[in-house]
């Protein structure tokens, strides 16, 4: 497995208090660490390029972000720079670049999945505005770059808490690039209702599973097994992308479900098999949010050993039991999308 990672992601400073704090990237910095000392290849992260940008955003989006640099702005009541943020954001959408060119090389590949442990995260980042936290949508960048590379169809997978609403905005009316995601919901940014499914080629493309507060491991495998899963199937994914926010634990700050790193190992186990039965096991992790300091480490350690293709690293018994939310999006999931998706 290659691990992108690097110090640089430290020095894009949010006020103190601010919970995307640069505490994370050492966090981050601990896990990759980890990671290499069970057999991952670490690599330091490379700036995106404008062209790789431009895919997904618009240009005065990012001259912008450009134009931050050197500066500590307020760009809304959640999202600042600093003077290294605009150079920062560029490293964390290269990274992904580089964790899905690593599992594009053709013949025998030599990384099994790749992982880009980045910040600031990205989902919220839309085409022409950053917002969350995000200025550029980092896993956005690297579906647009898969798509560039030749892959027909490329599947994002979101299990962040919140719904990232950038991701779906960029690829609302695109067939070849299924947006799914699981959240919090009624939540920020108060989009994410299973009503929406995409527009004009991309109709039932896009997948939403809005989740009650208080969901459980249990709600979750859940929704994986009878939503997420068969639908990613169906669609048969040249590449899975997995925006990978860690703030629906039980002691994240800024949400309200009860998953437990256990609940992520599942979740990123079954789709790693998933990957290996339908794309070749081509399969790349981007971090996204995720505040409790010890439950990132943790559930991205345990996370990132599921990827590594360990089927041991979850123990089920573990889990919280399911409550009916997953129930109740199972059931919004299969009214919004009928017809659509024959597996559900």
């Amino acid at each position: 497995m290659l691990v992108v990672s690097g110090a640089r992601f430290a020095d894009h400073l949010t006020p103190p208090g601010h919970p995307e704090s640069p505490e994370r990237a050492d966090v981050l910095e601990a896990v990759a660490a980890r990671a290499r000392a069970r057999g991952a290849e670490v690599t330091a992260p490379r700036a995106a390029t404008r062209e790789e940008l431009l895919r997904v955003h618009t240009a005065p989006h990012v001259d912008a972000i450009e134009a931050t640099r050197g500066h500590a702005l307020m760009i809304d009541a959640d999202t600042f720079t600093s003077p290294d943020s605009a150079d920062v954001a560029l490293l964390a959408a290269g990274a992904a670049v580089q964790a899905v060119e690593a599992v594009l090389v053709p013949g025998e590949r030599p990384h099994r999945a790749a992982v880009a442990l980045v910040r600031p995260p990205g989902h919220h980042a839309e085409s022409r505005r950053a917002m969350g936290f995000c200025f550029y949508n980092n896993v956005a960048v690297a579906a647009a770059h898969a798509r560039a590379r030749g892959v027909a169809r490329v599947a994002v997978l979101d299990y962040d808490v919140h719904h990232g609403n950038g991701t779906q905005e960029m690829f609302y009316a695109d067939s070849s690039v299924l947006y799914v995601s699981t959240h919090q919901f009624p939540f920020y940014p108060g989009t994410g209702a299973a009503t929406e499914t995409g527009e004009k080629e991309g109709r039932g493309f896009t997948v939403n599973l809005p989740i009650e507060a208080g969901a459980t491991d249990g709600d979750y495998v859940r929704v994986f097994e009878l939503g997420v899963l068969p639908v990613l199937e169906e669609f048969g994914p040249g590449l899975l992308l997995i925006s990978a926010g860690f703030d629906a634990h039980e002691l994240d700050p800024l949400a309200q479900m009860r998953m437990t790193s256990a609940g992520f190992a599942w979740v990123t186990s079954a789709l790693r098999e998933m990957a290996d039965r339908v794309c070749d096991g081509r399969v790349v992790l981007v971090t996204e949010g995720g505040y409790a300091l010890s439950a990132l480490g943790e559930s991205l350690d345990l996370a990132l050993t599921a990827l590594a293709g360990d089927a041991t690293v979850h123990a089920p018994a573990a889990m919280r039991p399911p409550t009916g939310r997953g129930d109740r999006s199972l059931a919004a999931l299969a009214a919004a999308q009928a017809g659509r998706w024959h597996g559900l």
